[in-house]
């Protein structure tokens, strides 16, 4: 029997001490070699100029001579305006990478030297926000595994049996209810018969929906599965729309998991596994607010499960380091504790109690003046 790739000793390339034992230089290195490609020639995060910048060594930053825009290595990134050493933000990836079934914020609060759970819990979900804006956007081709799976299916239970309902009911279930929806693209046999790894799926895409409908299961398809390429699903009502576009093969989960026939979506069954893990083993609770994130967390987990760490971390760091678009991501992310604002409308809503109201409202008034401190110096 063929070892198991993560018993290999190529499996595991780079470990948490040997980023953690980096020294400034060799850790700037890092970040200019993954961005620019160098420190000679970088591009001004600005105007867009590819150039010899004007080098400030005293401040390791970069002068444009076309815009006179003052830069450094994590300009226009999802580091900007940090207030830890590169060896953090390393550190802190090479932990994501080598969690396999995914990484808490608390977790990382232990492992790190960033104590703050604010701080570790927002820039997880920055690395998911990259994730997803770098994600594959191609149409998934060959044979394509697609699926559904609910979050947040029932709510708590009254203490007195007497004030129990009956969850199964439509007007009873849990408003935060959602469904992860998942394609996943087998390998072809050409790529079977040419690498002994390429087994399973090669490629992952994933979207949220309020519930496994057909109107929704039929957009994600069309935006996301070639035309004429043959899906494979369970019995479920929600994918025979798929029969006008696409050749759609089903396997009855009543009967068996795979038919005579080989057709089986046990790729997608094997993508929930690894996010059911995730949701609850790691994280416990998963807010239909980052539902999409967490969900293409696991997706990268999956697609990357036959992948040196090292190649996932430089990949992760790459991207983080990418000139796309992540205005969004420094929108919802870079003042984060300001969002507590929503927090305490909903407490005003909840406590009934004046006396704790109004304490909740003193210490997260203290969090903010702490945290817009005039003192707080940023490297930007």
């Amino acid at each position: 029997m063929a070892q198991h790739y993560l018993l290999s000793s190529g499996s595991n390339t780079i470990s948490a001490i040997e980023v953690a034992r980096m020294s400034d230089d060799e850790a700037f290195d890092l970040f200019c070699k993954l961005r620019w490609g160098g420190r000679e020639v970088v591009c001004c995060p600005r105007c867009g100029l590819w150039h010899k910048a004007y080098w400030i060594s005293t401040r390791r930053q970069w002068r444009c001579r076309g815009c006179g825009h003052t830069f450094s290595v994590t300009s226009g990134t999802i580091f900007a305006n940090r207030k830890k050493p590169l060896q953090t933000y390393l550190f802190s990836l090479v932990e994501f990478v080598n969690s396999v079934k995914g990484l808490p914020a608390l977790q990382l609060c232990r492992n790190s030297d960033m104590k703050s759970y604010g701080s570790n819990f927002a820039l997880l979900h920055k690395i998911r926000k990259v994730l997803w804006a770098t994600r594959d956007t191609s149409l998934l081709e060959n044979t394509v595994d697609m699926d559904g799976t609910y979050v947040h299916t029932c709510r708590r239970k009254e203490n007195k049996k007497v004030d129990r309902v009956d969850q199964r009911l439509r007007e009873n279930e849990n408003p935060d209810k959602c469904c992860v929806i998942v394609a996943r693209e087998h390998y072809s046999d050409e790529e079977k018969a040419a690498n002994f790894w390429c087994r399973g799926a090669k490629r992952t895409v994933v979207t949220v929906a309020k519930r496994e409908n057909p109107a929704d299961v039929l957009r994600f398809a069309h935006d996301t599965v070639k035309t004429g390429a043959c899906i494979h699903t369970d019995e479920s009502h929600a994918y025979k729309p798929l029969k006008g576009d696409y050749v759609l093969e089903t396997v009855s989960h009543k009967h068996e998991y795979c038919s005579d026939e080989g057709v089986t979506n046990n790729q997608a069954e094997s993508y929930f596994s690894r996010f059911k893990r995730f949701y609850y083993g790691q994280v416990h609770k998963m807010s239909s607010k980052y539902l999409l994130g967490y969900a293409q967390e696991v997706a990268f987990r999956e697609d990357n499960r036959r992948t040196s760490n090292r190649e996932q971390f430089c990949d992760l760091l790459s991207r983080c380091l990418s000139g796309v678009d992540l205005k969004c991501v420094d929108d919802e992310w870079q003042a984060f504790w300001q969002d507590m604002e929503a927090v305490s409308d909903s407490a005003d809503e909840c406590c009934k109690d004046a006396d704790l109201l109004q304490t909740l409202q003193t210490q997260m008034h203290g969090m903010r003046s702490c945290s817009l401190s005039p003192s707080s110096r940023y490297v930007c």
